[in-house]
């Protein structure tokens, strides 16, 4: 789940606001699409689900955007295939309400910590026979992973370390996935990985997360090729039709492709080539038509795929 900033003009539009825009890394006024998406963990594609709008805070000025984005959430979660456990988000979403609103969906959260989140080791040690039991053992300085478990080096010089501790303002344990760069030596960095869900794997937490940014494929792709950004509708209703057929075309693309991927290669997916591999489709067709050649004979040679291809780029 994400969401995006797409720029627009007037004063009339439904939706118009302040919002964050990544491209520029400010607060800009426009509109925003809130995206939850599914992610194939095998082929590492993303396909989008629902798209909708955050309104502006003048619509409901008591409601956050973290409610908004929870009550897309909860609508789009019946459409969920059965087998989805985790939901991976962007660090803005770390927040309490946006946490305890997902747990109650029957998800789980992966997200990304600040540098300053406030934790806390959980104590594993005797409790002592009386008095209140001992809950945390110390604050979590997450400059010093020497208290942290070592997991394994997922690639020269970057080390991957896990412990359970406690989330002060989420107000619950987590499973931290802690990637620690020791690959320019003189100035080791980290970051800090979470998931509400404490009996996975650190591995997995990291590997999820990673496919966290297929939906940011997602938002470019559709910007660039399906006419995102491109509305110049008003209304609420025609502006969510808009978003979500934009997403739609950029699904069916993905179908399309996967349709005519060979099964032993893996799926590599690029807009570009599909209009190249459209055009070229057109062309040939062309050719064809005008030059009144057999189809069957231009088609059935064995050069003729490779025709297809031309100019077709990877992802």
């Amino acid at each position: 789940m994400d969401c995006s900033f797409i720029a627009k003009s007037g004063k009339k539009t439904f939706g118009l606001d302040q919002f964050y825009n990544g491209s520029h890394n400010r607060v800009e006024r426009g509109l925003e699409v809130s995206l939850v998406a599914v992610v194939d963990v095998e082929t590492e594609v993303a396909y989008s689900l629902l798209a909708e709008q955050t309104f502006d805070q003048g619509e409901c000025p008591e409601l956050t955007r973290m409610d908004y984005y929870l009550h897309h959430l909860e609508i789009a979660q019946p459409q969920l295939p059965p087998q989805v456990r985790y939901l991976a988000v962007d660090g803005a979403y770390a927040k309490e309400a946006f946490v305890k609103g997902v747990k109650a969906l029957n998800l789980d959260v992966i997200s990304k910590l600040r540098r300053d989140a406030n934790l806390r080791y959980v104590f594993e040690g005797e409790q002592k026979a009386r008095g209140a039991k001992r809950k945390f053992d110390g604050k979590v300085d997450l400059a010093d992973p020497t208290r942290l478990a070592w997991v394994r080096e997922l690639q020269s010089g970057v080390e991957l370390y896990t412990a359970v501790v406690w989330h002060v303002s989420l107000k619950r344990k987590i499973r931290l996935a802690y990637l620690l760069d020791r690959r320019q030596s003189h100035k080791p960095s980290y970051a800090v990985l979470f998931s509400t869900d404490i009996s996975q794997s650190p591995d997995e937490i990291y590997r999820f997360y990673k496919l966290r940014f297929q939906i940011e494929f997602i938002f470019r792709d559709a910007k660039q090729f399906t006419g995102l950004s491109d509305c110049q509708a008003r209304d609420v209703k025609k502006l969510d039709f808009h978003f979500n057929a934009s997403f739609t075309a950029l699904n069916l693309a993905k179908l399309d492709a996967h349709q005519q991927q060979s099964a032993q290669k893996p799926l590599i997916f690029s807009m570009a080539s599909v209009k190249r591999r459209a055009l070229n489709d057109h062309l040939l067709d062309t050719f064809i038509s005008m030059l009144d050649l057999s189809p069957t004979v231009i088609k059935s040679h064995p050069n003729y795929q490779n025709l297809r291809a031309y100019g077709v780029i990877a992802a």
